[in-house]
C-alpha cells in the first residue's frame, strides 16, 4: 500500500445551524490526482479548506502527512490555488516574479527576506512552467491562461508534495484549459506531486484524475474513477451526459 498523506476520519463541519460536511471519511495517497465533485452547495470548497487547516471541524480528524491537522505545521508541504482572483486580485501593482516569490514567504521566520536563492528559484520555477519571459511583466497585463500559469507557479516555487486546486480552470478558454491540465497531470506523473482538484466538469476530469471523491455533503462516492464510471455503478450520481462522456473516456 502506497504512503499515506491525508487521512480524513468522520469528519463534520457546520456554519451556525446548518452542516455543510456530515460524516467523511477518506485517505488519500502519495501521487493520487483525485478529482473533487457534487452539485452546488456540495461542500467541495469546505472540505478542502478543512483539509489545508483553514476551517474548524465539529467532529472528526484530519491528518496531514502523519501530524494532525490542528498541530500541522509543515505547510510548505502544500500548494494551494483557489478560484481566480479570490486572494490576489489581477490588477495587484506586482510583477510576475513578485508574486511568484510570495509563494517562499510561508516557510520564512521574521524577517520574511527573499533572498538571491529564493529569486534563482522564482526564475527556476518560472523556467519550468514556460514563462520566465514574462517574469518583469505586471499580473494585470496576463491573459488568463498566463495567469493561472503564475499563480500555479507561486504554488509550485516552494517545491511542495501536495497541490489543491479550486476550480482552477472556471475563467480559462477551452485551449488554455487542456493546456493547463496537461501541465499538472505532468507534474503528476513526473514529480510525483499528489493533487486535489475540485471541479463542476466531471466529465472531463476523467482525462487526468485517476480517483474521483464525489460528495453531497456526505460521502457519494471515493474511488478509481475507472470502476466509478461503468453505468451500473455511478450512472445515477451524475447526470447522463456526464457519465456517458466519462464512460466512454475510460473503456
Amino acid at each position: 500500500m502506497n504512503e499515506i498523506i491525508i487521512d480524513v476520519k468522520n469528519v463534520s463541519i457546520r456554519f451556525g445551524q446548518n452542516k455543510v460536511i456530515d460524516d467523511i471519511s477518506f485517505q488519500v495517497e502519495r501521487g493520487d490526482f483525485i478529482g473533487l465533485a457534487g452539485p452546488n452547495g456540495a461542500g467541495k470548497t469546505t472540505l478542502a479548506k478543512a483539509i489545508l487547516c483553514l476551517l474548524p471541524l465539529e467532529s472528526g480528524t484530519i491528518t496531514l502527512f502523519g501530524q494532525h491537522g490542528a498541530r500541522f505545521n509543515y505547510f510548505s508541504k502544500i500548494g494551494y490555488l483557489p478560484q481566480k482572483n479570490s486572494n490576489l486580485n489581477s490588477i495587484f501593482p506586482a510583477s510576475v516574479e513578485e508574486v511568484v516569490s510570495l509563494g517562499l514567504l510561508a516557510a520564512k521566520k521574521i524577517p520574511k527576506v527573499i533572498t538571491k536563492s529564493d529569486q534563482s528559484k522564482v526564475r527556476k520555477t518560472l523556467g519550468e512552467l514556460g514563462i520566465l519571459k514574462l517574469k518583469n511583466k505586471m499580473l494585470s497585463e496576463l491573459s488568463g491562461g498566463q495567469q493561472q500559469r503564475v499563480l500555479l507557479a507561486r504554488a509550485l516555487v516552494s517545491e511542495p508534495e501536495l497541490l489543491v486546486f479550486d476550480e482552477p480552470s472556471t475563467a480559462l478558454d477551452p485551449a488554455s484549459r487542456n493546456n493547463f491540465f496537461r501541465l499538472i497531470r505532468t507534474l503528476n506523473r513526473k514529480k510525483g506531486i499528489t493533487i486535489i482538484l475540485i471541479t463542476h466538469d466531471t466529465g472531463y476530469i476523467g482525462n487526468y484524475a485517476n480517483k474521483l471523491l464525489y460528495i453531497d455533503r456526505r460521502l457519494v462516492y471515493f474511488g478509481e474513477i475507472s470502476a466509478f464510471c461503468k453505468p451500473k455503478k455511478g450512472g445515477h450520481f451524475f447526470e447522463k451526459t456526464d457519465n456517458h462522456i466519462i464512460w466512454h473516456q475510460h473503456n
